[in-house]
């Protein structure tokens, strides 16, 4: 029973594009699809891909541009999220894979809510952590970045925070953790992180997916009616010192979703790197109780 349980790592072909993969489980069981955020990849499922994978087929790619899958120029692949879930839909089309829960996390999210609003009956379930689909969860940390949408010139350009480098990057797990939790964080992560996102044109591609982000935000209302209109069970985790996505955000999903469990927990926005073992149990019962 062990061996179906450890996680495989697997590259795979999809028309010319290298993506990395993680797996876990044995095929027959429901399919959990997880989609990490920025800057991170797969590897943040590494302490909770086990456990899910009693109960669940488990598969958790690194998009594009992250992690150990390949990072074409931005003139070679169209870096916005609606191109990265058609290159998960290839992934899980060559997996056999039709429906399954998801896990959306950061710039997950966006990648997850295309496939769910493309082909809803596909979806499971979700399970959301720190993954934005609300204006609740856009605080004041967020106005340079709809100044610059709103008007992408040099000078708005110029008065963003400057995050696409190796402090913004440490940033991302540390920003906002009181020291009883910064100790937690393993540093490793976020050297992964910088080694990946620094390949040569790499920062050309994650400039291009924050400037896409504002179309998932242009996409709220239409993710709000695919909740209204589908209601899928959803499990909800947060950290509630979470730099860059507000803790208000768990309430606008608990407004919408009438099957909806939410755990807040005393962490910060890569919350499986300090509460794996919480997380990952709530996971399996979720995949358990809606199976």
């Amino acid at each position: 029973m062990q061996s179906v349980q450890k996680v495989r790592h697997r590259q795979v072909d999809l028309d010319g594009l290298e993506v990395f993969y993680r797996e876990a489980g044995r095929p027959g069981r429901p399919a959990l699809l997880l989609l990490h955020g920025f800057p991170s990849s797969s590897h943040s499922f590494r302490e909770v891909m086990p456990t899910l994978a009693e109960v669940a087929r488990v598969i958790a790619p690194d998009l594009p541009g992250f992690g150990m899958s390949c990072a074409p120029p931005v003139d070679d692949y169209d870096y916005t999220f609606d191109n990265l879930s058609r290159t998960v839909e290839r992934l899980l089309d060559r997996l056999g894979v039709e429906r399954f829960f998801v896990y959306l996390h950061d710039f997950g999210a966006p990648v997850g809510y295309h496939l769910a609003t493309r082909a809803p009956e596909r979806v499971r379930g979700l399970i959301v952590q720190s993954g934005n689909a609300h204006s609740e969860g856009l605080g004041e940390q967020w106005d340079s970045a709809r100044a610059y949408w709103a008007d992408p010139t040099e000078g708005r350009r110029a008065a963003l925070p400057d995050w696409l480098n190796f402090a913004g990057t440490r940033d991302q797990y540390l920003a906002g953790l009181p020291e009883h939790l910064r100790v937690l964080q393993p540093p490793e992560s976020w050297h992964l992180d910088w080694e990946r996102m620094s390949r040569p044109g790499n920062l050309d591609a994650q400039f291009a997916l924050f400037t896409d982000y504002a179309h998932h935000v242009a996409r709220f209302e239409e993710i709000a009616d695919y909740h209204r209109a589908h209601q899928p069970p959803a499990l909800v985790m947060w950290g509630r010192h979470d730099a860059y996505f507000d803790v208000e955000e768990v309430l606008a999903y608990h407004r919408v979703l009438d099957r909806m469990d939410a755990h807040i927990y005393d962490g910060g926005h890569l919350l499986l790197e300090t509460h794996a073992a919480e997380c990952a149990a709530l996971m399996r019962a979720f995949v358990l109780d809606h199976s």
